[in-house]
């Protein structure tokens, strides 16, 4: 055990040494390597391809196929600058980053002391590492974010450092219910990915999204009836390169007004308004309609 621990140790501080160096490199530099890591993906190696292609098809069906080619090659610049700059955040002070990450945070922060606590809700956009550290800066509210903790214990520890060096609180997904439980005794912001692809679409909500139907996940909105918290949707994207915004709405103050799978329906909606609004902007790279929908989901399908 102590022998595995002092490899651990080791590569952390060899991984961890490089990848500082790295930051430290001027970013018109690093934003070169992210246009040849682009050239490697897209020509050379093809990395998902089929799965970007397949899923632009089911969502714009009404476009040309030179228009989703497009798409698509802009989606695997954002793909490769978001992990580039994810590499810069090691090195940029929090004051660098709300320098580049701009938001209404007064929507979050004039809820400070109210009653409510606050569930954030939005969808896999880039660049949601910047995200979050900038939220985690601006907030005035304890800022909780779920994730999902990486196999590889080394770089589940350098990842982890970068995302809470704003102050965020982050959470386990594997263990949500007993490291949540703390938090939730004072006043908080959760922020939650409403796009998740569900473990089992059997007990998932199913709906439309875009021309297909497809399965939710029911934790934001059973967390927000549960814990009666103010739900506001973050509509977060790319200004230019190293420059992000993030707007914030209110969707509501009382989530039990909503009949079951209302709420979840209407935060589908705010998301897939975003992606047309900015198509390349969304995490294409991942299978959005992987389950195949079947009648025996019939009770969990909620209509637009």
């Amino acid at each position: 055990m102590r022998l595995q621990n002092l490899y651990l140790h080791t590569m952390y501080y060899i991984l961890y040494g490089f990848l500082k160096l790295l930051s430290l490199t001027p970013l018109r530099m690093l934003y070169f390597l992210s246009d040849f890591v682009y050239t490697l993906l897209f020509y050379v190696f093809g990395y998902r391809k089929k799965v970007v292609m397949n899923n632009l098809m089911i969502a714009f069906p009404e476009k040309t196929e030179n228009e989703r080619k497009e798409i698509m090659k802009q989606f695997y610049h954002n793909f490769c600058d978001n992990f580039i700059e994810m590499i810069k955040l090691m090195s940029w002070s929090t004051e660098e980053i709300k320098r580049r990450f701009t938001c209404n945070i007064e929507v979050l922060n004039d809820l400070v002391g109210k009653e409510q606590s606050v569930q954030i809700v939005s969808g896999h956009y880039f660049n949601w590492e910047m995200a979050n550290l900038g939220l985690g800066a601006l907030s005035k509210m304890p800022f909780v974010v779920v994730y999902m903790p990486i196999r590889n214990k080394v770089v589940n520890r350098i990842v982890y450092d970068l995302r809470s060096k704003t102050g965020v609180i982050l959470v386990a997904a594997t263990d949500f219910q007993n490291q949540v439980k703390e938090h939730l005794k004072k006043q908080y912001a959760l922020i939650l990915v409403g796009d998740q692809n569900p473990g089992n679409p059997g007990k998932a909500y199913w709906t439309n999204f875009f021309s297909k139907p497809a399965p939710f996940v029911r934790g934001p909105e059973k967390g927000a009836r549960r814990n009666n918290t103010v739900v506001i949707y973050a509509d977060y994207y790319k200004v230019k390169r190293g420059y992000y915004e993030c707007r914030f709405e209110v969707v509501t103050t009382d989530p039990n007004s909503y009949k079951e799978g209302e709420l979840t329906r209407l935060i589908v909606n705010k998301i897939e308004h975003s992606i047309r609004q900015r198509p390349s902007n969304y995490l294409w790279s991942h299978r959005r309609w992987k389950h195949e929908w079947n009648e025996a989901y019939r009770s969990k399908w909620i209509s637009s």
